[in-house]
């Protein structure tokens, strides 16, 4: 295997882990904050903020392996 395949083959691997997290991730941050929202309906802005700054910083790191797998993929070492 030459040394393009090998850095195709990482960055494969490295947006394809770094996805699975991050969407476990939210979804949990969702559904939990969906059934706070159910449970204390006044509450509801307030929830509804936080989830939304959960789900940035949560999605920042599905942004950091699309980072990595274009480097390995575009940068010549």
């Amino acid at each position: 295997m030459d040394a393009h395949a090998a850095a195709v083959l990482g960055a494969g691997l490295a947006i394809g882990g770094g996805a699975i997290g991050p969407g476990l991730g939210i979804g949990f941050l969702v559904g939990k904050a969906e059934e706070a929202m159910a449970r204390q309906p006044e509450a509801s802005g307030d929830i509804r903020t936080t989830m939304f700054i959960g789900i940035g910083v949560t999605e920042a790191v599905a942004l950091y392996a699309l980072v990595i797998s274009f480097l390995l993929v575009f940068v010549k070492g």
